[in-house]
């Protein structure tokens, strides 16, 4: 689906007192490798721990305890043969504690406490993060909202990270993050999957933060590394439940394909020392062969259920259109752009319109993009999106124009917060200097 630059960006879809610590900014070496193992742990945990607590904002507050406990005991210590089992268990018992001193009668303590001291971490563990995914994409949640929550629960983002993500100022983020928990909790939301006429309604939300999870995972927000493939596969996981779950939703099977097929090119978008290799530059014999013929069943699967024009059967079909092309000179430009016309009006966002004038420059050049990139330079929602100069800069450099392509490119280095996408965009920089002029 994405091209040159793009990465796929539901993400940005809602572009549109503080909360529990949130993974405190890593320090080498030994902060470095406890963030790593919170940055997989943390949805399972928290999973875990709501199910029990029955509170998804208590459930964060003890897994951000077992954190502070590991930041405090790992460096020392040494890291746990299974980290994620130490984690619960020492949130097991500030939850113990925490029961100790809020309920009065000892006997409900007591029986409180057994009942925690039997969860194991891998009891139930899939069955747990569908749980917090469907409580975090509760009705009584505004849209941002619920995506939020989900990223810092189940992606384990901070909060300034999700801010850079939906480009709005990290205090913002942190009263959304905090409002979302509290109404959860005053709503008395049920920690349980939705069955019957209860599930559909709430579906849309639940594939659309499924989607966010699997960009953070394909196109990490921040970090040393452009991947974070243990996101993309626990998003492919959930996608195929909510499939089984709802195997009449063609927007479910769309996503599923959506999601396989851009998965089935994450060997080959960076190399051997991790820098990224853009979409034309890509071996395709690298480019996994399963998961693009499972990402066509999918799409086949919406489009029999009459889903041709959802957003992400539109989207997966652009993917389908790359994973077709055995070469880069294969690839029908034409069909791209014009699909994401109709994203465009299924799906309307200044992010699609980039993805179309990418599309629009490989199939009628790079003048015609160009224009079509100008019209959104004045457009709020991508003021500190560094995709959108990235994109300006690569049609300038093709239009002979090294001088404004520069400073377009450094530009964009200066909003990311990837350090592989810098260290690229300063490398693209750096080449305009020996570009000639038109």
């Amino acid at each position: 689906m994405i091209t040159g630059w793009l990465r796929p960006s539901a993400r940005c879809g809602w572009v549109h007192d503080v909360p529990a610590a949130d993974p405190p900014p890593a320090d080498p070496p030994a902060n470095r490798a406890v963030e790593a193992v919170w940055r997989i742990e943390a949805a399972r945990l928290i999973a875990g721990l709501a199910r029990v607590v029955r509170d998804v904002g208590r459930a964060e507050d003890l897994a951000q305890d077992a954190l502070v406990a590991a930041l405090e005991q790992w460096p020392a210590s040494g890291i746990p043969d299974n980290p994620g089992a130490w984690l619960m268990a020492v949130a097991k018992r500030r939850a113990v504690d925490g029961l100790r001193r809020e309920v009065r009668l000892a006997s409900k303590v007591a029986e409180l406490g057994r009942d925690l001291a039997t969860v194991e971490l891998d009891l139930d563990v899939e069955d747990d993060v569908l749980r917090l995914m469907f409580t975090a994409c509760h009705p009584v949640l505004t849209p941002p909202a619920r995506a939020a929550l989900t990223l810092k629960m189940l992606a384990g983002l901070r909060t300034e990270e999700i801010a850079r993500a939906f480009l709005v100022p990290t205090p913002t983020m942190a009263q959304r993050i905090v409002r979302a928990k509290k109404t959860l909790a005053d709503a008395r939301v049920p920690f349980e999957v939705p069955t019957g006429a209860e599930l559909s309604p709430r579906l849309a939300s639940v594939l659309g933060v499924v989607y966010l999870l699997f960009n953070e995972g394909y196109s990490a927000t921040a970090g040393p590394d452009l991947l974070r493939p243990a996101l993309c596969d626990e998003a492919m996981r959930l996608g195929r439940i909510l499939a089984a779950l709802a195997p009449h939703e063609p927007e479910a099977h769309g996503l599923l394909a959506l999601m396989e097929l851009q998965a089935s090119r994450l060997r080959s978008r960076t190399d051997a020392t991790g820098e990224i290799v853009t979409l034309l530059d890509q071996d395709r014999t690298r480019w996994d062969r399963l998961l693009i013929g499972r990402g066509l069943s999918a799409l086949d699967r919406a489009v029999e259920l009459g889903g041709e024009t959802g957003k992400y059967a539109v989207q997966a079909a652009i993917a389908a259109c790359h994973a077709r092309a055995h070469t880069a000179d294969d690839t029908d430009w034409g069909r791209i752009a014009d699909l994401y016309g109709v994203l465009a009006q299924v799906a309307p966002s200044p992010v699609i319109e980039l993805n179309r004038a990418v599309a629009v420059s490989m199939a009628d050049g790079p003048a015609a993009a160009l224009a079509l990139v100008d019209a959104l330079v004045e457009t709020k929602a991508l003021a500190r999106y560094h995709l959108l100069p990235a994109v300006r800069a690569d049609l300038l450099v093709k239009l002979a124009r090294p001088d404004e392509a520069r400073a377009e490119f450094e530009r964009a280095a200066a909003l990311t917060d990837n350090n592989r996408e810098r260290d690229l965009l300063l490398t693209r920089a750096k080449a305009c200097d020996a570009t000639p002029t038109g």
